[in-house]
Protein backbone atom coordinates (compact mmCIF):
# COMPACT_ATOMS: atom_id res chain seq x y z
CA UNK A 1 0.00 0.00 0.00
CA UNK A 2 1.44 3.44 -1.39
CA UNK A 3 1.75 5.97 2.31
CA UNK A 4 2.21 9.93 1.44
CA UNK A 5 5.22 10.68 3.24
CA UNK A 6 7.24 14.37 3.76
CA UNK A 7 9.98 14.78 5.57
CA UNK A 8 11.38 18.03 6.09
CA UNK A 9 15.30 18.58 7.28
CA UNK A 10 15.89 21.96 9.44
CA UNK A 11 19.83 22.74 8.96
CA UNK A 12 20.24 25.45 12.34
CA UNK A 13 23.11 27.76 12.44
CA UNK A 14 24.58 25.70 15.71
CA UNK A 15 23.78 22.30 16.52
CA UNK A 16 20.18 21.65 18.14
CA UNK A 17 20.97 20.45 22.11
CA UNK A 18 17.55 20.16 23.00
CA UNK A 19 15.25 17.18 23.04
CA UNK A 20 12.76 16.27 19.64
CA UNK A 21 10.03 17.67 22.63
CA UNK A 22 11.12 20.60 22.84
CA UNK A 23 11.05 20.99 18.82
CA UNK A 24 7.27 19.42 18.96
CA UNK A 25 6.47 21.94 21.71
CA UNK A 26 7.32 25.04 19.84
CA UNK A 27 6.28 23.61 16.61
CA UNK A 28 2.63 22.88 17.80
CA UNK A 29 2.31 26.18 19.62
CA UNK A 30 3.17 28.17 16.67
CA UNK A 31 0.88 26.41 14.60
CA UNK A 32 -1.88 25.77 16.92
CA UNK A 33 -4.55 25.74 14.01
CA UNK A 34 -2.69 22.37 12.74
CA UNK A 35 -4.20 19.58 15.61
CA UNK A 36 -1.77 16.85 13.77
CA UNK A 37 1.41 18.77 15.16
CA UNK A 38 0.36 18.70 18.67
CA UNK A 39 -1.86 15.83 18.41
CA UNK A 40 -4.32 17.56 20.79
CA UNK A 41 -8.22 18.09 19.57
CA UNK A 42 -9.93 20.69 22.17
CA UNK A 43 -12.99 18.99 21.99
CA UNK A 44 -12.04 15.46 22.81
CA UNK A 45 -8.66 15.71 24.12
CA UNK A 46 -5.69 13.51 22.83
CA UNK A 47 -5.71 11.63 19.52
CA UNK A 48 -4.56 7.99 20.22
CA UNK A 49 -3.16 6.67 16.87
CA UNK A 50 0.09 6.04 15.43
CA UNK A 51 1.83 9.60 14.86
CA UNK A 52 0.81 11.23 11.69
CA UNK A 53 3.49 14.06 13.02
CA UNK A 54 6.74 13.08 14.33
CA UNK A 55 9.35 15.23 15.80
CA UNK A 56 12.90 14.06 15.40
CA UNK A 57 16.63 15.31 16.06
CA UNK A 58 18.97 13.42 14.62
CA UNK A 59 23.09 14.36 15.03
CA UNK A 60 21.66 17.18 16.51
CA UNK A 61 20.18 18.29 13.19
CA UNK A 62 15.82 18.80 13.42
CA UNK A 63 13.31 17.36 11.27
CA UNK A 64 9.80 16.71 10.47
CA UNK A 65 8.22 13.18 9.15
CA UNK A 66 4.50 13.75 8.03
CA UNK A 67 2.44 10.61 7.33
CA UNK A 68 -0.29 10.83 5.19
CA UNK A 69 -2.56 14.13 6.31
CA UNK A 70 0.32 14.82 8.17
CA UNK A 71 2.76 15.09 4.71
CA UNK A 72 0.82 17.49 3.79
CA UNK A 73 0.39 19.76 7.18
CA UNK A 74 4.13 19.78 6.59
CA UNK A 75 4.72 20.90 3.48
CA UNK A 76 2.18 23.93 4.48
CA UNK A 77 4.24 25.19 6.90
CA UNK A 78 7.63 24.65 5.70
CA UNK A 79 7.99 27.90 4.59
CA UNK A 80 7.18 29.91 7.57
CA UNK A 81 10.27 28.12 9.43
CA UNK A 82 12.52 30.82 10.27
CA UNK A 83 14.15 29.78 13.37
CA UNK A 84 13.10 27.84 16.51
CA UNK A 85 12.61 28.85 19.96
CA UNK A 86 13.92 25.59 21.77
CA UNK A 87 13.91 26.26 25.65
CA UNK A 88 16.57 29.87 25.84
CA UNK A 89 18.10 29.15 22.55
CA UNK A 90 17.37 30.39 19.57
CA UNK A 91 18.69 28.62 16.41
CA UNK A 92 18.01 30.23 12.52
CA UNK A 93 17.06 28.10 10.22
CA UNK A 94 19.67 28.58 7.30
CA UNK A 95 18.28 26.19 4.96
CA UNK A 96 15.23 23.90 4.38
CA UNK A 97 15.16 20.61 2.85
CA UNK A 98 11.48 18.99 2.50
CA UNK A 99 11.34 15.35 1.01
CA UNK A 100 8.43 14.30 -0.61
CA UNK A 101 7.70 10.54 -1.52
CA UNK A 102 4.72 8.00 -1.62
CA UNK A 103 6.22 4.77 -0.33
CA UNK A 104 5.25 1.31 0.42
CA UNK A 105 4.87 -0.45 3.66
CA UNK A 106 4.19 -4.01 2.90
CA UNK A 107 5.74 -7.35 3.23
CA UNK A 108 8.97 -8.22 1.95
CA UNK A 109 11.99 -10.22 2.18
CA UNK A 110 13.85 -9.71 4.87
CA UNK A 111 15.67 -6.03 5.52
CA UNK A 112 17.55 -4.84 8.20
CA UNK A 113 17.33 -1.79 10.56
CA UNK A 114 19.30 0.31 13.04
CA UNK A 115 17.60 2.13 15.41
CA UNK A 116 18.43 5.81 15.40
CA UNK A 117 17.06 6.43 18.71
CA UNK A 118 16.28 4.67 21.53
CA UNK A 119 13.15 2.44 20.99
CA UNK A 120 10.34 2.08 24.36
CA UNK A 121 9.17 -0.92 24.23
CA UNK A 122 8.13 -1.40 27.62
CA UNK A 123 5.17 -0.39 29.67
CA UNK A 124 4.33 -0.91 33.28
CA UNK A 125 2.59 -4.35 32.63
CA UNK A 126 5.25 -5.96 30.42
CA UNK A 127 8.38 -4.29 31.92
CA UNK A 128 7.61 -6.19 34.85
CA UNK A 129 7.71 -9.45 33.02
CA UNK A 130 10.26 -8.34 31.51
CA UNK A 131 12.33 -8.55 34.65
CA UNK A 132 10.99 -11.79 35.31
CA UNK A 133 12.95 -13.36 32.58
CA UNK A 134 16.15 -14.86 33.55
CA UNK A 135 18.09 -15.24 30.26
CA UNK A 136 19.27 -12.68 27.31
CA UNK A 137 17.61 -15.33 24.89
CA UNK A 138 14.44 -14.92 26.68
CA UNK A 139 14.84 -11.53 27.02
CA UNK A 140 15.18 -11.16 23.35
CA UNK A 141 12.35 -13.23 21.62
CA UNK A 142 10.26 -11.09 24.20
CA UNK A 143 11.09 -8.46 22.75
CA UNK A 144 11.49 -9.48 19.42
CA UNK A 145 7.52 -9.89 20.11
CA UNK A 146 7.07 -7.04 21.20
CA UNK A 147 8.67 -5.13 17.81
CA UNK A 148 6.54 -7.46 16.05
CA UNK A 149 3.64 -6.07 17.83
CA UNK A 150 4.65 -2.32 17.45
CA UNK A 151 4.75 -2.96 13.30
CA UNK A 152 1.28 -4.58 13.20
CA UNK A 153 -0.31 -1.88 15.27
CA UNK A 154 1.77 0.91 13.05
CA UNK A 155 0.15 -0.95 10.23
CA UNK A 156 -3.27 -0.84 11.82
CA UNK A 157 -3.43 2.80 12.28
CA UNK A 158 -2.78 3.48 8.59
CA UNK A 159 -5.12 0.93 7.25
CA UNK A 160 -2.46 -1.59 5.82
CA UNK A 161 -3.38 -5.47 5.76
CA UNK A 162 -0.36 -7.69 6.88
CA UNK A 163 -1.54 -11.01 5.60
CA UNK A 164 1.96 -13.07 6.48
CA UNK A 165 3.68 -13.89 9.65
CA UNK A 166 6.06 -11.71 10.52
CA UNK A 167 9.90 -12.96 11.54
CA UNK A 168 12.06 -10.59 13.81
CA UNK A 169 15.80 -10.86 14.70
CA UNK A 170 17.78 -8.24 16.58
CA UNK A 171 20.45 -7.33 18.42
CA UNK A 172 19.84 -4.99 21.42
CA UNK A 173 21.25 -3.77 24.16
CA UNK A 174 19.60 -2.04 26.75
CA UNK A 175 19.63 1.95 27.43
CA UNK A 176 18.52 4.24 29.85
CA UNK A 177 16.28 7.24 28.86
CA UNK A 178 13.93 9.73 30.14
CA UNK A 179 10.64 9.90 28.70
CA UNK A 180 8.45 12.50 30.40
CA UNK A 181 9.91 13.05 32.83
CA UNK A 182 10.33 9.46 34.02
CA UNK A 183 13.73 7.44 33.64
CA UNK A 184 12.90 4.17 31.48
CA UNK A 185 14.70 1.76 29.60
CA UNK A 186 15.21 1.66 26.13
CA UNK A 187 16.65 -0.68 23.29
CA UNK A 188 19.37 0.36 20.86
CA UNK A 189 20.55 -1.46 18.07
CA UNK A 190 19.71 -3.52 14.71
CA UNK A 191 16.69 -5.82 13.51
CA UNK A 192 16.12 -7.41 10.77
CA UNK A 193 12.56 -8.22 9.67
CA UNK A 194 10.38 -9.70 6.76
CA UNK A 195 9.10 -6.08 6.40
CA UNK A 196 9.39 -3.11 4.60
CA UNK A 197 9.31 -0.30 7.26
CA UNK A 198 9.77 3.37 5.43
CA UNK A 199 12.91 5.21 7.03
CA UNK A 200 12.95 7.64 9.82
CA UNK A 201 9.21 5.95 10.42
CA UNK A 202 9.44 5.99 14.30
CA UNK A 203 8.03 2.38 16.77
CA UNK A 204 7.22 1.99 19.94
CA UNK A 205 6.37 4.35 22.59
CA UNK A 206 7.26 7.94 22.28
CA UNK A 207 7.36 7.86 18.94
CA UNK A 208 5.93 11.30 17.88
CA UNK A 209 8.99 13.14 19.85
CA UNK A 210 11.18 10.70 18.05
CA UNK A 211 11.78 7.59 19.40
CA UNK A 212 11.95 4.00 17.83
CA UNK A 213 13.13 5.89 14.97
CA UNK A 214 14.50 3.40 12.48
CA UNK A 215 16.62 3.65 8.87
CA UNK A 216 17.21 0.71 6.67
CA UNK A 217 20.93 -0.16 7.19
CA UNK A 218 22.04 0.39 4.20
CA UNK A 219 21.04 3.59 3.81
CA UNK A 220 22.47 4.17 7.28
CA UNK A 221 25.27 7.04 5.87
CA UNK A 222 22.61 8.52 3.07
CA UNK A 223 20.97 12.13 2.94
Amino acid sequence: MKIKSSYLVLKTDAPVKESSSRLRGYIGHRFQEYPLLHHHLQESGYLYTYPLIQYKIINNQPCILGIEEGASVVKEISDQIDNLLLGSNVYQVDEKILYQKEIDIKVSENKQYNLLSPWMALNSKNYTNYNKLRSWKDKKLFLNNILIGNILSMCKSLGIIVNRKLYVHSHLDEEKVVFKGVPMIGFTGEFTVNFQIPDFFGLGKGVSVGFGTVKALSNINAD
